[in-house]
């Protein structure tokens, strides 16, 4: 059986913050009104994320960072075109930059929101790799925060098998092959155990 946790929490307080939810919540409109399969993903993707952070046993504070920054990782994807998100992943090299920034312009959103200063770098440093050939600063191993390496498994898993994205290609067993087979290059390898335990 599958140790996924549901992404539904109860409305409380983050860091004494009572308005990051109803933050998160219209930022999330905004995404769903950008593009459906992007609000979808983005839900999936915190569900993985928490469920990896559990597995790996991370304080109850931090997964609450993880599952935020999750659920807002594509964020930036607003300040990119349909028309460019319609082509992925065949994308010109005009296209392929400016669908890169939406990394950081997710995190300049919230440059100016003191209760999202902590998620920011997940946001920012989800599609750094392992080996330091990511983007958007070539960031390698351990210096990649954790949250960001736990996201980046999560979001490249269920780009390739949730049927609300368009590269849905593989089967669960296919996917975590190429997790395995990319752990240590461009996934940290204990995230990625932890992410395929998670998944049962």
């Amino acid at each position: 059986m599958s140790t996924m946790l549901t992404l539904m929490q109860s409305p409380g307080t983050y860091n004494g913050q009572e308005n990051i939810h109803e933050i998160i919540e219209s930022l999330l409109h905004l995404l769903q009104l950008k593009n459906a399969k992007l609000y979808l993903h983005s839900q999936q993707v915190a569900n993985y994320a928490v469920s990896v952070a559990a597995k790996m046993r991370l304080p109850r504070e931090e997964i609450e960072r993880i599952r935020l920054g999750a659920l807002l990782h594509d964020i930036g994807h607003l300040t990119v075109p349909n028309a460019v998100l319609a082509k992925m992943p065949y994308l010109s090299t005009r296209e392929l930059s400016v669908f890169k920034n939406h990394c950081n312009a997710g995190s300049y959103m919230l440059e100016n929101i003191a209760c999202c200063q902590e998620i920011i770098p997940y946001i920012r440093y989800h599609h750094e790799r392992w080996d330091g050939k990511g983007y958007p600063k070539r960031l390698k191993g351990v210096n990649i925060p954790l949250g960001a390496r736990i996201i980046a498994v999560a979001n490249h898993y269920d780009r390739f098998i949730n049927p609300c994205t368009q590269n849905w290609v593989k089967t669960k067993d296919e996917a975590v092959r190429e997790l395995w087979s990319q752990a240590g290059m461009i996934f940290d390898p204990d995230v990625v155990k932890a992410f395929v335990e998670a998944l049962g």
